[in-house]
């Protein structure tokens, strides 16, 4: 039986408008369902972890919504039983489709899901902090430290984000957040331990981005049953004295960083241990982790099964 957690805010609605479609070829297939939908922060994960929490019946969880919604059930469940997901992105932030074959049309993405083709095993990524207040929190796609987290921090409470998704301008008012953070921002002295091994010092930390390997996406074709994730994570690095040179490397973050960019260091890992001089805003799949100052982060190989997408 498929269980549906439905964030229908998302998307300044477009999370419930999928819904009901999604709704109707249930019905129309005679499919046994349930459905939950979210209203507060929060709400998601309590619905995974009660959903979960009979480890001996096999599973089914479909999120309809956007990252923070997807984050939250995937910090919310129990791996200890047989867990199938299934995502429909509805947010105006859809990061985490990135490096499947994803569908923006409605229809496709409902086949998709109720007549699968295939299934991938995919990593995910747990942050933990060692500061005063220890958390441990999941992420499917990336997490960030400084300014990457900063724009995030701010997305969250923008009085304009609805208005601006609907145009389809997410991308400038992720760049004005940008100039805004930077504007203000603190680079700071710090280091990161990569695979307990190699130490790499910097002295004006302006972020560090850790996202989970999923290169292939909507301009290659993934075959069947491909391996598309490897148990690694890229790390980037934007250290420099000049504020000015952080503008491109901004605008590059914005776009999505595909590549080794000037001002960037990257590295690849399976788990790092970050220590900066003063703390920095953190968030994970665009969700708020308040300010950290030591972090560890580490790569969770192929415990996610996935409908494919």
């Amino acid at each position: 039986m498929y269980q549906f957690i439905v964030n229908p805010s998302a998307g300044a609605g477009r999370g419930y408008r999928i819904w009901k479609k999604l709704e109707q070829q249930l019905e129309n297939d005679s499919r046994e369902y349930q459905v939950f939908f979210t209203e507060n922060l929060g709400d998601a994960a309590e619905i995974a972890r009660r959903l979960t929490a009979d480890r001996s019946d096999a599973k089914i969880i479909v999120v309809v919504g956007g990252e923070g919604t997807y984050n939250e059930v995937l910090n919310g469940v129990s791996f200890k039983g047989t867990l199938t997901f299934g995502y429909v992105p509805a947010g105006f932030r859809n990061a985490l489709s990135k490096g499947f074959q994803s569908y923006w049309r409605v229809k496709r993405q409902i086949r998709r899901i109720l007549q699968p083709k295939y299934y991938r095993l995919l990593d995910y990524g747990v942050i933990t902090s060692g500061g005063d207040q220890i958390f441990t929190r999941r992420f499917a796609g990336r997490c960030g430290i400084g300014l990457d987290a900063a724009i995030c921090h701010d997305l969250l409470t923008c009085p304009v984000k609805n208005q601006m998704g609907r145009i389809r301008m997410m991308r400038v008012l992720n760049f004005v957040l940008g100039l805004k953070q930077l504007v203000f921002a603190k680079p700071t002295k710090g280091y990161i331990l990569l695979d307990g091994s190699k130490k790499v010092e910097f002295n004006h930390i302006y972020f560090m981005s850790f996202l989970i390997h999923r290169e292939e996406g909507k301009k290659k074709k993934v075959p069947e049953n491909a391996e598309i994730d490897d148990g690694k994570m890229t790390v980037y690095v934007a250290s420099t004295s000049s504020r000015r040179k952080m503008i491109p490397i901004l605008m590059d973050v914005i776009m999505g960083i595909r590549k080794k960019e000037r001002g960037v260091r990257v590295f690849e890992c399976r788990e790092a241990s970050v220590h900066l001089n003063r703390p920095q805003a953190v968030h994970v799949d665009g969700e708020s982790c308040q300010c950290q100052q030591d972090i560890e982060i580490r790569c969770i190989p192929k415990r996610i099964r996935m409908i494919g997408m």
